[in-house]
């Protein structure tokens, strides 16, 4: 049996939760990485943004270890939402190298402390703010995969692009014909249900 070793799973798949999100921009123009396709706004570089700034806070903040990095979007008296889009000045290069340099803080904490290193979360209640990394790297791989499903419906209305990750699309082998019959299914058996 191979032995495991818990810091290490949990890195791993935060990485991996990382590259899904960020593969979801592949080939996209300017314009479809910032279309907002729900009422709320949701597009697929602010949702890197987002997790970006979000890494800074958790491996930052929450052990005492601050980034440098500027995050006007967070200061006193910005705008809602700011986290979440990208501004036309902003480019798509920024955006990815804000969520490298998110990496790199990220993953020195993750390697320079113990599972059980605590921390505080400045911005949580009081009552449950202490933390230890094992519980950031836990809340952070839920986050960041949370965020990654948003992008996978999201480039999924973009373009028809849907999977996991790149060389894993994780999609069953089938092609756009089986797909339109497979929707066209789903429709009718829900229309179906909904006279019940």
């Amino acid at each position: 049996m191979t032995k495991s070793d818990p810091k290490s799973d949990l890195h791993r798949y935060l990485k991996a939760a990382r590259e899904s999100l960020v593969w979801k921009l592949d080939g996209l123009s300017e314009y479809d990485i910032r279309r907002p396709l729900t009422p709320t706004g949701t597009n697929l570089l602010g949702l890197v943004k987002h997790v970006a700034s979000t890494e800074f806070g958790y491996f930052g903040e929450t052990f005492a270890r601050p980034s440098v990095e500027p995050l006007p979007w967070f200061e006193d008296g910005a705008e809602p939402n700011a986290d979440m889009w990208a501004t036309a000045e902003e480019s798509r290069e920024e955006i990815i190298g804000l969520y490298h340099r998110a990496w790199a803080h990220a993953d020195a904490t993750i390697e320079a402390l113990a599972p059980d290193a605590i921390g505080r979360v400045p911005w949580w209640p009081e009552d449950r703010s202490e933390v230890t990394l094992h519980l950031v790297l836990i809340h952070m791989i839920a986050e960041t995969n949370r965020h990654a499903g948003h992008a996978d419906i999201v480039r999924e209305l973009v373009d028809g692009t849907a999977g996991l990750r790149a060389g894993n699309e994780n999609m069953p082998p089938v092609d756009q014909a089986w797909w339109g019959e497979y929707r066209d299914r789903l429709e009718r058996v829900a229309q179906e249900a909904g006279r019940s």
